[in-house]
């Protein structure tokens, strides 16, 4: 069970890949400002994109894709 508690604290709650956009690309569901070249975005398994510090603040909340919350 602590083993199980520890990896469950120390986890990211919602797990991405990073990236800095190469180029403009649509707008951030979280926050409404437009995916601008040269920002860090994450990318989720289900392939939904936002703006890194967005989604980290999102998932803080709820570890969940919030497009895609029953996924």
């Amino acid at each position: 069970i602590e083993d199980h508690l520890l990896s469950c604290l120390t986890s990211p709650p919602l797990p991405y890949n990073t990236d800095v956009l190469s180029k403009d690309s649509g707008e951030c569901s979280i926050c409404l400002e437009d995916l601008v070249q040269g920002e860090t975005i994450a990318r989720l398994a289900c392939l939904c994109v936002y703006h890194k510090s967005c989604i980290d603040s999102w998932s803080k909340v709820k570890p969940c894709c919030p497009e895609h919350p029953f996924d």
